[in-house]
């Protein structure tokens, strides 16, 4: 934690502004272009009368270089710790690129988790931008490289519908971004520098951008050319690549204050998004397509109180339960039937909740639906009372099937004892619920996927960790190994878990789980 006071110093930030002094009138570098120009169907004036005239009259920008953002200091330790990692290597981390939905519509922009974990930079971050971390000394120096706003004399201010001020709005400037984020900043066109520097101790984050994996590459197989099949020059060789991913996922499986507070926010956020579907039931039982207008609602809280949804919401009514990601969405909320909805607001920062609530719609569930629901509540009760620093990953898993084969072994489910079915040659219970118990939860509602097995599954927990426990019961409407009255029904409760440094903390305890706190949540929300 001592690396949290390494930042750059105030001589940083001056370098940047001078750096943008020179560039606010810079023409964009001939690689920097928008990838899909409009040029074909633009009727944007090009005379020289329009552009001299367009490119003047515009009072002076105030240029307000704020304060490093609380994450700065969290961002530079994490850096700090991927420097020790890759001593003497020069690490390119891009955030990506945009999306293209259709024609010349993008999907909004959302930055790679690694590259926002290292910079602190979120949902305000710029399309294409990179981080670099070039050895120096005894460590690395860093650079973030993105596209600087363009003076108001250019014709990309005008003219440019994917990143012109006049189309998308007010872009940072180079200096702002250095305080922002103390770190240092260099234009876009500069990254050409590093590109052209690629050598046998360059790593990229290959899965962040495909054009700039595709020229490290390029420049690899040259190197490989001249080499004379010099093993470490093998193009064919991502070994380092590889290493630099599952390293920055693992980094994030023991959370940092910041991140935890982040996580806390987001799961409030997403209770109120909660609380605001129930108290819409009404009008969303009238709708033929009930189930997007939860989608709907959640999301209108989502861009409310954060950035997004941090993953598809899942409205999931009647036998719609019962299928695992049900995105679709576009059922009928019916009265007497059960909703579970699998639902997490994203903040700014990009760090995500991941709740689930199965809801009976009309505010009572019935005697098999309690059943079922308060099953699955036991199971992941069970799950939690286990968690504590130095237990191993799966123990949380596992101590939930146990219920699980208890109960359905109890309904007369399985054609062998619960005992038997926990068995590894058997397992017949987890046909009524095929996915795992828990899962990270961070940057990605899936957080450090390329984590090793022994350091996620067969991990040990340690404290800051933060994750899932959501146990379920699916029985499928056509399933004849389950009685007829249990066809249909899909029950999940999911919640998450910070692991403490004397045990754990449900940080999402206090949006309604056992059933009759539930019953009278709707009830109270939905009927007045």
């Amino acid at each position: 934690m001592d690396a949290m006071s390494s930042q750059p110093t105030s001589s940083t930030t001056a370098d940047a502004a001078a750096v943008a002094a020179t560039s606010e009138t810079a023409a964009p570098a001939e690689t920097d272009q928008a990838p899909r120009a409009t040029q074909n169907r633009s009727t944007t004036p090009g005379s020289d009368a329009f552009r001299r005239y367009i490119g003047s009259g515009w009072a002076e920008r105030e240029e307000v270089v704020p304060e490093p953002r609380r994450q700065a200091q969290y961002a530079a330790a994490r850096r700090a710790r991927v420097s020790e990692l890759f001593p003497g290597k020069r690490l390119i981390i891009p955030a990506g690129r945009l999306a293209q939905r259709s024609n010349d519509t993008d999907y909004p922009f959302r930055a790679h988790s690694a590259f926002a974990h290292l910079t602190g930079w979120g949902s305000d971050s710029e399309p294409g931008s990179v981080l670099v971390l070039e050895p120096s000394g005894n460590g690395h120096e860093a650079t973030l490289y993105f596209r600087e706003r363009a003076g108001r004399d250019s014709d990309e201010f005008y003219a440019n519908p994917e990143i012109g001020e006049f189309w998308i709005g007010p872009r940072p400037s180079l200096a702002q971004v250095a305080g922002d984020l103390a770190i240092a900043t260099r234009g876009i066109a500069d990254v050409r520098s590093v590109l052209d520097g690629v050598d046998a101790d360059t790593v990229v984050l290959r899965e962040a951008d495909r054009s700039i994996t595709d020229e490290v590459d390029a420049a690899r197989l040259l190197l490989g050319a001249d080499s004379d099949g010099d093993a470490d020059l093998d193009p064919e060789d991502h070994d380092e690549d590889d290493r630099l991913a599952r390293d920055l996922s693992e980094l994030r499986l023991v959370k940092d204050d910041f991140e935890v507070a982040e996580l806390r926010a987001a799961v409030d956020a997403t209770a109120r998004g909660f609380d605001d579907v129930i108290a819409d039931l009404p009008r969303i039982t009238a709708h033929p397509r009930g189930e997007r207008l939860v989608e709907g609602v959640f999301y209108g809280r989502a861009r409310a109180d954060g950035n997004a949804v941090g993953y598809d919401t899942i409205a999931a009514s009647g036998p719609h339960a019962c299928i695992l990601h049900w995105t679709r969405n576009d059922g009928p909320v019916v009265p007497g039937d059960l909703i579970l909805m699998d639902a997490g607001v994203e903040l700014d920062s990009y760090y995500t909740a991941d709740i689930t609530r199965t809801l009976p719609v009309d505010g009572t569930f019935t005697e098999t639906q309690r059943l079922i629901y308060e099953a699955v509540r036991e199971a992941a009760d069970a799950a939690f009372a286990i968690v504590r620093p130095g237990i191993r990953f799966r123990e949380i898993h596992a101590t939930a099937m146990a219920v699980i084969a208890s109960r359905t072994a109890e309904w007369g489910l399985l054609p062998v004892s619960a005992e038997q079915a926990l068995e590894a040659d058997n397992q017949q219970h987890r046909r009524y619920m095929v996915h795992g118990t828990s899962h990270h939860l961070g940057l990605d509602v899936h957080d450090c996927a390329q984590a090793r097995r022994e350091l996620y599954l067969d991990g040990v927990l340690q404290p800051g960790m933060v994750f899932t426990i959501e146990p379920g019961l699916y029985f499928q409407p056509d399933d004849l190994t389950v009685p007829e009255a249990f066809r249909g029904i899909g029950v999940r409760i999911e919640d998450n878990i910070l692991v403490t440094e004397d045990g754990a903390e449900n940080l999402s305890a206090a949006i309604p789980r056992t059933a009759d706190d539930v019953e009278a949540w709707v009830r109270r929300l939905s009927q007045g």
